[in-house]
């Protein structure tokens, strides 16, 4: 063979090899990455093929699905009384994706989990449709019809755990969206989302997690935890050193008390009539470093809180000078927080100590109903020990049945409770927050419930924003709605 020859044939058996490692590159590297990309429509057509697996609420589906008339994509998410749960469920859209539950559990949703293989496998056998499994959740059906109602057309949240077990019973947030309504591909789907998105009611936002607010005198327990947990303190009951006006160290500014019989009040009657001083004193004899461990115990500074929808973290500023320190201690200055994590708070407060870390599915179920795999609780942390749980328990009942919180009492039932009334914006000129944490007790002591409310604006007028006036209404809603249940 000649040397042109030669050279074309070394050529043309080059071009060859590439293409064939080409060719395997793609059938066996890259072929899981090209098949799962957004952009593959063949995958996107395959997952709307067959019906979705359900979210269940107490042995009822709170989701289903419809057949999409003129798309390829055959099956679309439907709900029931979105608006409800939208908060839990998320959404699953063919045009715009999917959030919260319906994204993280997709896999089982969409019957492609590993754990279903062998259903997969005997359908092909039996000539059975692929079906997805189902989502359990912990939810309270009556508790989170309360608090959704309770809420009305104001903005806000409510979080309600159990504090036994960390199960989340209830997750509003308001205003809320129907997810039904951009289920599918359409025109209207893309109008109807466009106006959501752009809303500036913020009803994409799921306020109970993924949404922070200075706490106000709702974080007195937790600086008042502080205070009995690193000795500031020993008896509620005895007067503290606390004067009126109390000075901000550092400063020349006056710590303002909104409630009379401040200066000296003891821990407990401090708490019964929300005194700003006597908290800020506390925080500051506690100092920052503690106040920050306290606080990091219940679970703030804490980005990776998932229950399994991960909530944003709330905040305890572990950088801030004195006066910071003390104006955080009574929730305000740079203190953050979720509804959840309030709700957390009270949860460990009413659990003797415990905080068991919060969990909204119980277990993923296969189509056929077999369990696949179940949740079991588990302790998250001890952020104040058994005897401190309870000196807080009696500070935060007297709260109810003597102080600020009597709009959230139980008739023949033990409830402990914190108000709070949030400052916020420049100069603190915007409509404050109203916030209430709550918790129930049954007749043997433990507690089935534990809430947290915040209402972010409503129609009252600024001077009638209160927490005990706007969201301990609510907060009771919810605690009797759990309580009840439980006797059925």
């Amino acid at each position: 063979m000649n040397k042109p020859l030669r050279r074309i044939s070394i050529f043309c058996g080059l071009l060859v090899l590439a293409l064939l490692v080409r060719t395997n590159w793609l059938q066996y590297v890259k072929a899981e990455e090209l098949s799962t990309r957004k952009e593959n429509r063949r995958v996107q057509i395959a997952q709307y093929a067959t019906e979705r697996g359900n979210i269940i609420v107490e042995g009822n589906p709170i989701t289903g699905s419809a057949v999409t008339d003129g798309s390829d994509y055959k099956y679309k998410r439907t709900y029931t009384e979105g608006a409800l749960w939208s908060p839990v469920t998320g959404y699953a859209s063919q045009a715009f994706g999917s959030t919260q539950l319906e994204s993280l559990e997709d896999q089982i949703l969409t019957g492609n989990d590993d754990r279903l293989f062998f259903d997969r496998t005997v359908g092909m056998f039996t000539g059975e449709k692929k079906q997805g499994g189902n989502v359990v959740t912990t939810l309270n059906a009556a508790a989170q019809k309360a608090a959704f109602e309770k809420l009305g057309d104001k903005k806000g949240a409510v979080a309600a755990i159990d504090p036994r077990t960390g199960a989340i019973l209830a997750l509003v947030s308001t205003p809320s969206y129907d997810p039904s309504v951009f289920a599918g591909n359409s025109k209207t789907d893309e109008k109807n989302w466009v106006e959501l998105k752009d809303s500036e009611d913020k009803k994409l936002v799921n306020r109970a997690l993924r949404e922070t607010y200075p706490p106000g005198s709702t974080f007195k327990v937790v600086t008042a935890a502080a205070a009995l947990e690193h000795g500031v303190v020993q008896d509620i009951n005895a007067a503290t050193d606390t004067p009126e006006p109390y000075i901000l160290p550092g400063t020349k500014t006056p710590m303002v008390n909104h409630a009379s019989g401040c200066e000296k009040a003891s821990l407990i009657e401090a708490l019964r009539v929300s005194c700003n001083s006597v908290f800020a004193n506390m925080g500051d004899k506690v100092g920052r470093d503690n106040m920050v461990k306290t606080a990091e115990k219940f679970g703030f500074n804490n980005d990776k809180i998932d229950i399994p929808v991960r909530a944003f973290a709330s905040v305890y500023d572990k950088t801030m000078g004195k006066d910071g320190n003390a104006q955080s201690a009574i929730g305000q200055f740079n203190t953050a927080a979720t509804p959840l994590q309030m709700a957390m708070v009270t949860a460990a407060i009413a659990n003797d100590g415990k905080l068991m870390k919060p969990y909204m599915v119980d277990q993923l179920t296969a189509p056929n109903l077999d369990v696949i795999e179940k949740h079991d609780p588990q302790e998250m942390g001890r952020p104040v020990s058994g005897e401190n749980a309870k000196k807080l328990q009696e500070m935060m009942v007297n709260v109810v049945e003597k102080g600020t919180g009597g709009n959230a009492k139980i008739k023949d039932t033990v409830v402990g409770g914190k108000t709070g009334t949030a400052q916020h914006g420049e100069g603190n000129k915007k409509r404050p927050y109203a916030w209430f944490i709550s918790y129930a007790e049954n007749p043997d002591g433990s507690s089935p419930v534990a809430v947290a409310v915040v209402i972010e604006d409503s129609d009252a007028s600024r001077d009638d924003i209160s927490g005990g006036g706007l969201a301990a209404p609510v907060a009771k809603a919810v605690m009797q709605a759990v309580l009840k249940s439980n006797k059925v």
